[in-house]
């Protein structure tokens, strides 16, 4: 379980129904389709962290966290999570995920990517039945992480600050479905709407610190830890938080030192061993160090959003919550 519980009688409460959420999740990702229903079930099969529907069950407990409803909503947000994971992986030439080969990797980039848009008509019928108004967010978010992916795509205008836009695309493309996860918990939880915009403002803080800290983690530790292949963004050209701040570096009269690694990072990456040494480079570099303060430091707008929630066991693990997002790597 992704939820660092230190309260027994709160972790006896959000486990069964994160069993529930399970349960659900597997029964809604089958087609009858043979082939549609390997695809669909790979990366439910390999496992994972399960953070957003984690965030949906614990949220909910500020209200009624036994309405069926909440069940359904952490359904969506993961059937919207994975659906994300198979577009990513063909975008990012990603061979791995989660541990296992990626879908693109197995059946082809075709495949995957209609297998992500068979996630995302799921997660929207599941939606529709939490009425309207769930709609409407389920509709802004998934625009959102289009944007997100669009805007990192085609990178920063060129009188941007490229952190700043960096920033923006975590925002959009990480941080708004978390905001939703804590927002669906609070809402099908009953609470009153002032606890509902508050749990948006903690999720997509939450969400910031969460791809900053996974900057850093994916320079750090071996594919075994992450699921992932490390460096796969450097390779993709994908910019992250430690390679901006190197170029700021570079920018502002960096030393031999910064520019010779911008150089290498510049270069021919291809070589698995090239790819290998850069990657321990910039992970033992200043920048990397930077981006888990800048970590710490949205973990902690994050704290500070719920820092008037009344006092108790759900708010001290959603403190816990933030925490254990920079933890991994602070």
């Amino acid at each position: 379980m992704s939820l660092p519980l230190k309260d027994d009688a709160l972790r006896a409460v959000i486990e069964p129904r994160l069993a529930l959420v399970e349960e659900r999740l597997r029964d809604t990702v089958s087609q009858r389709d043979s082939l549609a229903d390997a695809t669909s079930r790979h990366l439910v099969d390999a496992g994972g962290k399960r953070l957003r529907p984690a965030l949906t069950v614990l949220t909910a407990q500020l209200g009624d966290g036994a309405r069926p409803e909440v069940i359904d909503a952490a359904v969506v947000v993961e059937l919207t999570h994975l659906a994300t994971l198979y577009h990513d992986d063909v975008m990012d030439s990603a061979p791995t995920r989660r541990g296992a080969p990626s879908a693109h990797s197995v059946w082809g980039n075709s495949v995957a990517i209609l297998t992500g848009d068979l996630l995302f008509a799921r997660a929207a019928r599941v939606v529709a039945g939490l009425g309207p108004e769930a709609v409407r967010i389920q509709a802004e978010t998934f625009e959102r992480l289009c944007l997100g992916q669009l805007r990192e795509t085609v990178g920063p205008p060129h009188d941007a600050d490229s952190i700043e836009h960096y920033l923006g695309v975590l925002a959009d493309k990480t941080g708004s479905l978390i905001a939703t996860s804590a927002r669906f918990g609070a809402m099908f939880g009953g609470c009153e709407s002032a606890v509902v915009r508050q749990m948006a403002c903690f999720g997509e803080k939450a969400g910031v610190a969460f791809q900053l800290a996974d900057d850093v983690i994916d320079l750090r530790s071996t594919g075994k830890v992450t699921g992932k292949t490390p460096g796969t963004d450097l390779r993709e050209r994908v910019a992250t938080m430690p390679v901006l701040l190197l170029r700021r570096r570079v920018a502002e009269g960096g030393d031999k030192v910064d520019a010779e690694l911008l150089r290498r990072i510049d270069g021919e990456l291809t070589d698995d061993a090239a790819l290998s040494d850069v990657v321990a480079a910039l992970a033992e570099h200043e920048v990397a160090e930077e981006t888990v303060a800048l970590a710490l430091e949205w973990a902690g707008l994050a704290k500070a959003a719920i820092a008037d929630l009344p006092t108790g066991s759900v708010a001290e693990a959603l403190v816990g919550f933030a925490d254990h997002l920079v933890a991994r790597v602070a």
